[in-house]
């Protein structure tokens, strides 16, 4: 049995050396990247308010203990009896009281029943003991979330150029080891500064994870429509992890404890960071054989901005709900701890299956269409959240949302690639950033700015206002239906300027890339 064990390692090892370089292997690698990114980045939402609540409530019971402790023993413990009549004299005062008078008013507290618990209703252990107190969480709770992203918003424009220069091997392992020492303080973190710490440093890693591994994909999927398929494919590993997330997290949070579901993401990452480093070999450098186009460069293509934005506005919903949602239902439902996580079950369940069915047939449609028509329904349906009157009316509105956004981020994240081919040079590391930046603003503003308009007027007014910021961005994707090419863009440029290089341009008809046009195409003539 031992030599058959090692038969079968041998033969596995063996065929992970022969299938190196294949493209399915590397597409596996990013799915699980994106995974346990997404695992990790939702895990929390369930976790984060009600234990951020246990601790406040924690500390400020120690707090009042400890200031009514030295004035409790005055009316207790400093009374004299007498032995000589029926009475109880208070030391401090020359009041005297009967002892009949006293048992009789002790039996009397003992026995009336307190108004706050003839009011609780039947599932009073799930209600908050101070609803003030629980919309204070909104901003801190919004602030920790928002931490990731903020960082994360910070780290991308230097991760995408610096794929170009070393390769996207190196920073996908260095995200790896960044993520894992994140989930590990995540473990063992007790305090509001040490989670804001590890949400942080999350931030760094899933920037290193989600660019590289895109920029990977679109450089050895070159065939538009593969590549689309392709990184639908990839997002089906980020809608997994953001399915599979909140509702781990919360049932293992209510049964087992908060340590938990973080070992067992940790166990996972190091299962993946195994797998790269014997795949990809993380310790070669490897750049672009072209020298890609700067970033600000991108960053001023307005077909460019249209897809970033898309993608920020439309993640935007779900990020404003990650914090304010879970706050709402412990107001309003009185939701158990589990409940909190599975809300979102709708949502990711539907996000999976809109970012697998869109992914192909987003190309034969139109990525433009499919983007307009995702931001809409997103719209509509984060509108409709807050009719829910428990968490049954909650799923056809959730389910909306995560398919909506599913339906606009495999049309975007492809149309990413496709405009940097179409209008700029194939080097995908600094497109890629900027569809990363645009996925982090908003779950950098969703969380922080959500939280603060929660507070202020309230949960339902919140997801009004981003619902009609959704359906008025929508329009905009129509000026994706067919965006101009490089080439078309030099030939409406020369043609003001000389008449003779239009003419030379339009007989040559190949050129694309976006370098400067040589000197011997006036030749032509």
């Amino acid at each position: 049995m031992g030599g058959l064990d090692a038969l079968r390692q041998f033969t596995l090892i063996r065929w992970l050396r022969e299938e190196r370089q294949s493209r399915k292997l590397i597409l596996f690698i990013v799915f699980v990247a994106l995974l346990l990114d997404n695992m990790l980045l939702t895990v929390v939402v369930p976790i984060i308010p009600s234990y951020l609540y246990n601790l406040d409530e924690s500390t400020d019971v120690e707090i009042r203990n400890n200031s009514l402790s030295p004035q409790a023993p005055s009316g207790s413990f400093h009374t004299i009896v007498s032995l000589y009549d029926n009475s109880v004299r208070l030391s401090g005062s020359n009041s005297t009281v009967s002892t009949a008078d006293l048992t009789a008013d002790l039996t009397a507290d003992l026995t009336a029943p307190t108004p706050a618990r003839a009011q609780l209703p039947h599932n009073s252990s799930d209600c908050p003991q101070s609803t003030s107190k629980l919309l204070n969480e909104n901003v801190k709770v919004g602030m920790l979330f928002a931490s990731k992203a903020t960082v994360q918003l910070l780290t991308n424009p230097f991760i995408g150029p610096l794929t170009n220069r070393i390769g996207y091997q190196l920073p996908i392992f260095a995200g790896f080891c960044i993520m894992f020492l994140s989930t590990i303080m995540f473990a063992f973190s007790s305090s509001y500064t040490l989670l804001f710490l590890a949400r942080s440093l999350q931030g760094v890693g899933s920037s290193c994870s989600s660019v590289a591994g895109m920029g990977m994909l679109a450089s050895v999927y070159t065939d538009d429509e593969e590549r689309g398929h392709a990184i639908g494919i990839a997002l089906g590993g980020l809608a997994l992890g953001v399915l599979v997330g909140p509702p781990f997290g919360s049932v293992m949070y209510d049964f087992v404890g908060k340590t938990a579901p973080f070992l067992v993401l940790a166990f996972l990452a190091l299962f993946d960071g195994a797998l790269q480093l014997f795949v990809l070999q993380p310790t070669r450098v490897e750049p672009e054989s072209q020298k890609g186009t700067p970033l600000f460069t991108l960053m001023k293509d307005p077909y460019i901005l249209i897809a970033a934005g898309a993608i920020c506005f439309g993640n935007m919903a779900i990020a404003m709900m990650e914090p304010t949602l879970p706050i709402w239902m412990m107001e309003t439902m009185c939701a158990r701890k589990w409940q909190l996580g599975i809300a979102f079950l709708p949502a990711s369940i539907s996000y999976l299956i809109g970012t697998n069915i869109f992914g192909s047939l987003a190309h034969k449609m139109g990525r433009w269409l499919c983007a307009l028509i995702g931001m809409v329904v997103v719209g509509f349906s984060v509108i409709c959240v807050p009719f829910a009157r428990d968490i049954y009316g909650l799923i056809l509105p959730n389910f909306g949302v995560g398919f909506a956004i599913g339906m606009v981020d495999s049309s975007m994240m492809p149309i990413m690639g496709y405009l940097v081919d179409l209008r700029h040079v194939s080097v995908y590391g600094s497109v890629y950033a900027i569809a990363d930046v645009a996925f982090c603003m908003g779950f950098a503003l969703g969380p922080s700015i959500g939280g603060s308009i929660a507070e202020s007027i309230g949960f339902p007014w919140l997801m009004t206002i981003i619902g009609v910021v959704d359906i008025f961005f929508a329009p905009l994707c129509l000026f994706l239906r067919n965006p101009p090419g490089q080439e078309e863009k030099i030939a409406i440029l020369m043609d003001t300027n000389c008449s003779m290089k239009t003419r030379s341009y339009s007989t040559q008809g190949t050129y694309y890339q976006g370098d400067d046009m040589d000197p011997e195409y006036d030749d032509y003539d």
